[in-house]
């Protein structure tokens, strides 16, 4: 049976304490950006570890970004002034300011 990494007391979630050992530029560079990011260098190195244990998403699909404007043989765009006018006349008709 596998354990839960944060253990329930009272109700709340304990974490379990972890002692790491980096280089000290390592360290000085891991601090700036968590305070950057204006969070603590536990809380980064714990996002830092999710992020890198979360299941790699499906990567998508290129061929979905192509044709995404075909028409399917419209001729739309070769017509559009004259479908636009014809729109706003058959709406100027049905407002009443042409006969």
């Amino acid at each position: 049976m596998a354990r839960d990494p944060a253990v329930r007391y009272g109700g709340a979630i304990m974490m379990a304490r972890t002692q790491i050992t980096l280089d000290p530029e390592l360290h000085r560079m891991a601090r700036e950006r968590a305070a950057e990011l204006g969070i603590s260098l536990a809380e980064y190195i714990r996002r830092l570890v999710a992020d890198d244990l979360e299941p790699a998403k499906a990567p998508v699909d290129v061929s979905a970004f192509f044709n995404l404007g075909s028409s399917g043989g419209s001729d739309i765009a070769r017509h559009k002034d004259e479908y636009i006018g014809q729109a706003l006349e058959d709406e100027a008709r049905e407002e009443g300011w042409l006969e």
